[in-house]
Order: C-alpha cells, then sequence, then structure tokens
C-alpha cells in the first residue's frame, strides 16, 4: 500500500473521506436544538416529535442496507458522491420546505446519506491506510464526526443567540433566521457538504477495491462467503457490538441533551450553552484517541473507557433520583456529562468505526459493514424514538441507570469475543476469523 499511495498522500485522501463524517456529526446532533421549536410550530405530540428526531434515522437504516452493495458494485468514490448529493439536496430542502411532512421528507433524505457515507468514508480510510497507522486515520472519521457535533451545536447556540423570535416578517429569508430559526440551523448543512463534494473529485479510488473488482463475478457470491463459521462470527460479533452501543445513552445525549439540562432547570440559552461544552469535550477527547489508539490499542480504550461510562451514568441517575435530597446541584450534573462524553469518545466513540472497517475480509467487507452498520442504525432508531417515553415513563434516573447496565454486556463480547485489531494488516486479522472455517 506504501507504494501505491505516499504517506502524505494518504493522509489527504484519509481528510477528504473523512469529511463525510461532519456532515454525519452536523446532521445527527443539529436535529437536538431544533426539536422544541419545530414541536411547537407544527403541535406536535410526543410521539410525533419521537418520529421527528427518528425519521431521519430511517433514511439511515436505508443507506446502509444499500451502501456496502453499492460501493462494491460502483466503488468507494462514486458512493461517496452520492452520499454528499444527498445531503444538499437534504439541507435546502429542510431550509425552504412548506410542511411537517415535507420536512420529514428532506429529513429521511439527508438520513439515506449519512447511512451511505457512515460505511463507504471509514471503509475506504481503512482501505487506503497502512496497517501501523490505520487506526489513527480511520479515527480521523470520528474526530470529524465530533467536529459536525460541535459545528451543530455552534450554529444553533449562535441562530437562536441572534433569532428574533417576535419578528413577523413574512419572507422566507426573515423567518430563516428568526421566528423559524430551525430552518437556518438545518440549511447551514449546506456550506460544509459543498466542500464535501467538490474534494471529492481530487481523490483515488481505492487500490484494495481496484484489486478486487475484477475477481468479483457478482453479488451472490459474497453472500454465500458471508455463511463461512468465520465471517459469520465476525458478522454476528460486530453487529452486536455495533446496536449495544447505541443503548448506553450516548444518542440520547446528543440528540435530546438540551432537553434534559432544560429538565435539570437550566435556562434555554443555558442549556444551549451546556450543550456546546459537551460537544467542545467530545472533540478534543477524539483527538487524544486519535493520538493514542495505535499505541494503546483498541481493547484497552474500551475497558477503561466504558467503566468510566458506568460511573458517570450511575453519578447522572443518582441526580435525577436523590439529587435534591443530597443537595446535588447543576455543576454536579454537567460535571458527570462532561466526564461521560469523554469516557465515550475515547472509547466507542473511537474504536467502533476502526474496528468494523478493518475486521472484515476484503471480499466481503463492504457488505459485512452494512448489515454492522443496518445494526447500528437500527439501535440509533430505537433510541432516538423511545428515549422522549423512556424520560417520562422510566424516569430520567430510570433511564440512565438502563443504559448504566447495559455497557456490562457490550464490554462481555469485546473481552470474549473480538480480537486485538491494533498493528495488524487487513490480511492477517481475516486469518483470525479463517481459524473458525477449520
Amino acid at each position: 500500500m506504501n507504494n501505491t499511495l505516499s504517506q502524505g498522500r494518504v493522509l489527504f485522501v484519509a481528510c477528504v473521506a473523512a469529511l463525510g463524517g461532519i456532515l454525519f456529526g452536523y446532521d445527527t446532533a443539529v436535529i437536538s436544538g431544533t426539536t422544541r421549536i419545530v414541536a411547537d410550530q407544527f403541535a406536535l405530540t410526543e410521539m410525533s416529535k419521537g418520529w421527528y428526531v427518528g425519521c431521519a434515522l430511517i433514511g439511515s437504516i436505508l443507506g446502509v442496507a444499500v451502501a456496502g452493495m453499492l460501493s462494491d458494485f460502483l466503488g468507494r468514490k462514486k458512493t461517496m458522491l452520492i452520499s454528499a448529493l444527498m445531503f444538499s439536496i437534504s439541507a435546502i430542502g429542510c431550509a425552504v420546505c412548506g410542511d411537517f411532512t415535507q420536512l420529514v421528507i428532506y429529513r429521511i433524505i439527508g438520513g439515506f446519506g449519512i447511512g451511505v457515507v457512515s460505511i463507504v468514508s471509514p471503509v475506504y480510510i481503512s482501505e487506503v491506510s497502512p496497517a501501523e497507522k490505520r487506526g489513527t486515520m480511520v479515527s480521523l472519521y470520528q474526530l470529524a464526526v465530533t467536529i459536525g457535533f460541535l459545528l451543530a451545536y455552534l450554529m444553533n447556540y449562535l441562530v437562536l443567540k441572534g433569532a428574533d423570535t417576535a419578528s413577523a416578517d413574512p419572507a422566507l429569508g426573515a423567518r430563516m433566521f428568526n421566528s423559524e430559526y430551525w430552518r437556518g440551523m438545518l440549511g447551514l448543512e449546506t456550506i460544509p457538504d459543498l466542500l464535501f463534494l467538490v474534494l471529492i473529485f481530487f481523490i483515488p479510488e481505492s487500490p484494495r477495491w481496484l484489486a478486487v473488482r475484477g475477481q468479483r463475478q457478482d453479488n451472490s457470491e459474497e453472500w454465500r462467503a458471508l455463511r463461512e463459521p468465520g465471517i459469520r462470527k465476525a458478522v454476528l460479533v460486530g453487529s452486536a457490538i455495533a446496536i449495544l452501543g447505541q443503548f448506553m445513552g450516548v444518542n440520547a445525549v446528543l440528540y435530546y441533551g438540551p432537553e434534559i439540562f432544560q429538565d435539570a432547570g437550566l435556562s434555554s440559552e443555558g442549556s444551549m450553552f451546556s450543550t456546546v461544552l459537551v460537544g467542545v469535550v467530545n472533540m478534543l477527547t477524539t483527538v487524544i484517541a486519535l493520538l493514542i489508539i495505535d499505541k494503546v490499542g483498541r481493547k484497552q480504550l474500551v475497558w477503561w473507557g466504558v467503566g468510566g461510562m458506568i460511573v458517570c451514568l450511575v453519578a447522572i441517575g443518582t441526580y435525577f433520583a436523590w439529587g435534591e435530597a443530597l443537595g446535588l446541584g447543576t455543576a454536579f450534573l454537567l460535571t458527570f456529562f462532561l466526564l461521560y462524553v469523554f469516557c465515550t469518545a475515547i472509547s466507542i466513540s473511537a474504536v467502533v468505526f476502526v474496528l468494523l472497517s478493518e475486521m472484515y475480509p476484503n471480499r466481503v467487507r463492504g457488505l459485512a459493514m452494512s448489515i454492522a452498520g443496518l445494526a447500528l442504525w437500527v439501535g440509533t432508531y430505537l433510541i432516538g424514538q423511545l428515549t422522549p417515553w423512556m424520560l417520562g415513563n422510566l424516569t430520567p434516573a430510570g433511564t440512565f441507570f438502563l443504559f448504566a447496565f447495559m455497557c456490562l454486556p457490550y464490554l462481555y463480547i469485546m473481552w470474549k469475543h473480538i480480537p486485538e485489531t491494533t498493528g495488524k494488516t487487513l490480511e492477517e486479522i481475516e486469518n483470525h476469523w479463517k481459524q473458525y472455517n477449520k
């Protein structure tokens, strides 16, 4: 691989592919600042509010379902172009839509782009990177996701701070950043998307995809390969950690952070600013993870990070259950929220896309990662849809205690069934799973 692409070239193409993560992060996190005003404007019920948050995830599920086959057929580069176009259509459509139904449709289109890019960008980076730097390079994608989160939180805060919600100007441009400021929040995604769209034309196709393209007869061969015991086990454990990771609280914080902070007593602006702090910690911690993932190892990061997540989730649950009796203030809540984000960002968030992009053989990587990605996005959809119900019926305390409990099966699977992949070539990792075929 070093003979095919120089180290500087690898870094450039990895950074371009990672830009898809900014769009992933922005599109995922921007919703947190729009939920309450959209619910008020369109008189949404709790279930329809959950649908507004979760509808993009339906698109993501559809996107990951076809991303592997699409990237195996068209190539990684063309598939990234398709995802960039979906983001453009979604951002512009959300900004100018006429009613709630149109808004949902455009959110689903954007979700499709998220699903596709969440598969093809890490796969592309993994395939162009040398083994000793692969963890760092793929982690660039996760870093870009956190930059997208922070960018969305920051834009939400600035748009809200500058909005004149009492403005009666009927012009769409005025409403976009005033009385209907959610339009501006969603529409600003167009800016990073155009950068991604242009730069894709300056990167090459994946050398590994080009190498296997001539060997692939038809897609049925990939499906038959999935029945091999080793590959089947890899897909099952990959899917398990993908879906379980969503039930450990991270997306509940991303989607409903401002509402959780407001329910804890912070003002609307204060809760939005606290969410910006969450985004800052998330991004800076991912930088640390990027620097150490190829030195410390994937599994070590998970042990320590998930252990810290359990402690933080129990502390947050304790605040909501007995905080008043114990005299705990909002500073306690914010501290453990930020510590939780730190532990998540340095462990499961940094590791999951690295593992999923490198643990499958070349001949089935696109399809196998689509299956694992499908599991991830089904879990994300369920959390997006069910979190309002859980907060209302299980109470915030019960919800966070449940998230803490769900960390345990994740740790067990990582301990028992996931190999340490740090420093190994993709072919060496493939040989690990082949032992189950004997």
